[in-house]
């Protein structure tokens, strides 16, 4: 893998909540809760989707990011990429994969490079996807930080939703923040 961003790893040091905590508008709410795969539906939006890696390091879990069946101390591959839409960055996305779900052909899980995550587990038919949880992050968070070094629009919060997926019993944390100027934060982008 090539070296790593300056600022990984990122973290999401956030407080999730369920949604109904949140007064959002349908266009946002419509992609923080959309349930299909957030790498297909970028796709349809853009002529050409990319992924780049900030960096990808065995970790033990924070107590904030324990969840489920990922335990605070549990060493997990944390994977913090970049997606893109025709160059423009849409999404911060932080996966925690733990080195016990990194066994049988989800071994292949540490090796995606510039694969997106998503496409692999929603290519999975035995996938599962536990309940979406969201946070409103702030300018102080380091998310802010990374858009604010990528010279990004320095808006007063960032909207992410996080989710516990099973692929074969195993678990594994996606949490996704939408970046400044993201289709998330465009109304007329709701597809």
């Amino acid at each position: 893998m090539s070296e790593q961003h300056i600022l990984f790893p990122v973290t999401l040091d956030v407080r999730w909540q369920r949604p109904a905590a949140y007064a959002l508008h349908a266009g946002l709410s419509d992609w923080l809760l959309a349930p299909g795969s957030l790498t297909a539906r970028l796709k349809q939006l853009c002529s050409h989707f990319r992924v780049e890696v900030l960096g990808q390091e065995m970790l033990p879990c924070s107590a904030a990011e324990a969840h489920g069946d990922i335990k605070a101390g549990d060493q997990v591959l944390v994977r913090e990429v970049i997606l893109y839409c025709d160059d423009v960055p849409q999404v911060f996305a932080r996966s925690l994969l733990p080195l016990t779900s990194l066994t049988g052909s989800e071994r292949q899980l540490a090796h995606l490079g510039e694969q997106p995550l998503g496409q692999v587990l929603f290519n999975s038919p035995d996938l599962e996807r536990k309940d979406i949880e969201i946070a409103c992050l702030d300018r102080q968070s380091p998310v802010a930080a990374l858009t604010r070094m990528m010279a990004l629009e320095d808006t007063t919060e960032l909207w992410g939703r996080r989710s516990l997926f099973y692929l074969q019993q195993k678990p594994i944390m996606v949490a996704e923040v939408f970046l400044p100027g993201a289709f998330a934060y465009q109304e007329a982008a709701v597809v």
